[in-house]
């Protein structure tokens, strides 16, 4: 007698079965990731927002340019400053690498593929003085509940 070699029908509709199973507990884990990237994205332009920030604060400070009205020039791009730091996140922007979903609105930064984009975004608030008071920093006001 001549003996076959195979699987058969039945090894072949168990394994498929099996492959099913595991797809099907596996998916909810990679469904839920856009939402993990949007954020991931708004949470490093924040960093980035802060990193340009202290790069133009230094190069103002260097350059004598810290008062209400001033401007420095990073990589030959002027860059308009209150206090050393950025006027306003359009000015910042100029000095950051923002990717094409990046878009900037007024004071704000948002994710263009969000499905709220508005509640994905950082919110950008220049330095500010009151009389002789001292500086207020910029803040970065950061929301993600929408991503």
């Amino acid at each position: 007698m001549k003996k076959q070699a195979g699987f058969t029908l039945i090894e072949l509709v168990v394994v498929i079965v099996i492959l099913g199973i595991l797809a099907a507990t596996a998916l909810p884990k990679f469904v839920d990731l856009s939402q993990d990237a949007r954020t991931s994205v708004i949470k490093a332009t924040e960093g980035g927002m802060r990193s340009a920030n202290a790069m133009i604060y230094a190069r103002a400070a260097a350059g004598n340019q810290m008062g209400a009205i001033g401007s420095v020039s990073i990589a030959g791009t002027p860059i308009a400053t209150a206090y050393g730091f950025a006027s306003s996140v359009a000015e910042l922007a100029k000095a950051m690498d923002l990717s094409s979903e990046i878009v900037v609105s007024g004071n704000t930064i948002r994710h263009s593929g969000a499905p709220t984009p508005a509640s994905c975004s950082v919110t950008y608030t220049a330095a500010s003085r009151t009389g002789t008071n001292p500086v207020v920093p910029p803040t970065y006001t950061l929301a993600v509940n929408g991503c």
